[in-house]
């Protein structure tokens, strides 16, 4: 197995970074704060959900794996190396996505023509050595001042696990990199979040009341081209006259007001794209360089002393309310 995997964070904003340096057009990652479906509504159409939880040693697993001829038509990687669920998650939507929003781009269309015909191991290994990849996850890792030694870490630390949750030819599937094959959930309804929903509070249901390490992200058509093309339809209606008499100002007005809330939408969207650039920017950047001249320049001045015994007394105090590293 060529290279390692680092561990990124499961943020919207690390997520739809790392689709646009797949090559991937036409969709994105949003954070979902409530199991609510109203809170759904204005991020539609929603391609699959990926979640995140911490691992369970006693899983009471749902649904039936897929062993049939379905996997033929449903793009699945067995995960075959560590830290690389997020990523294992994310890429197991996107190459059964199909919807005229999201093209593929040219890197994961390749992987997937190259790995058509292999069976789910020998895809996860495929995705484990794409060097391109894998060059797109590790680029996430934030940077480590310190290289600590793995056999220190302690073996009573929390793990946690990505998985992915899509329809599929009219069925609801759970991927899920550790399973043995795509999960099937059932026929869906009029609205596949339903179940999966549904799903996901039945798996938080297992957990100790209290429990609060979930996260929940929806993969969306790209927010910002669905609202450009809802404003484009109205300034249409505006120019053509459709659906109002043209001596009817009201209905004129309420077209303008929607067109106006739309752009709104549209300016918040690219405050909150230019506020996760700068977020990824700063987990990227290497700020050793600067501690050190920092702790030069107090060395010097006779404040380091001082600030170091400080910092060990407040540590000390807090040592047991530290929170466990996450692994995922």
């Amino acid at each position: 197995m060529s290279g390692e995997w680092c561990l990124i964070e499961s943020d919207p904003g690390v997520f739809s970074s790392l689709i646009r340096d797949f090559g991937v057009k036409g969709i994105q990652v949003e954070e979902i704060f409530t199991l609510d479906k109203s809170s759904f509504e204005h991020l539609k159409p929603i391609h699959g959900l990926v979640f995140l939880f911490k691992c369970m040693k006693d899983e009471n697993p749902e649904g039936t794996v897929v062993q049939d001829s379905r996997l033929d038509h449903i793009f699945f990687a067995k995960q075959v190396i560590t830290n690389a669920c997020a990523t294992q998650a994310i890429v197991n939507i996107l190459l059964n996505v199909k919807h005229d929003d999201v093209v593929l781009g040219s890197t994961m269309s390749d992987f997937k023509d190259f790995t058509q015909a292999f069976d789910s191991i020998n895809k996860g290994v495929a995705l484990s050595n794409s060097d391109v990849i894998r060059a797109v996850h590790n680029s996430f890792s934030r940077q480590q001042i310190f290289e600590f030694d793995s056999s220190m870490t302690q073996k009573d630390q929390d793990s946690y696990h990505f998985i992915g949750y899509m329809p599929i030819d009219g069925r609801l599937y759970e991927l899920d990199g550790i399973k043995e094959g795509p999960v099937d959930h059932g026929a869906v309804g009029n609205d596949w979040l339903d179940q999966a929903l549904d799903a996901i509070k039945r798996r938080i249901a297992r957990y100790k009341e209290g429990e609060i390490h979930f996260n929940l992200l929806a993969l969306t058509s790209d927010r910002k081209m669905v609202l450009e093309r809802q404003i484009d339809h109205l300034r249409e209606t505006l120019a053509k006259g459709e659906s109002m008499e043209t001596d009817d100002n009201s209905k004129v007005d309420v077209v303008q007001l929607e067109m106006a809330h739309l752009q709104s939408l549209v300016s918040e969207e690219n405050d909150k794209r230019h506020r996760y650039q700068i977020e990824n920017i700063r987990r990227k950047h290497n700020y050793l360089p600067f501690i050190v001249e920092l702790l030069k320049v107090l060395a010097k001045e006779g404040k380091l002393h001082d600030l170091v015994k400080c910092e060990m007394e407040k540590s000390k105090k807090s040592e047991k309310q530290t929170p466990k590293a996450v692994k995922a």
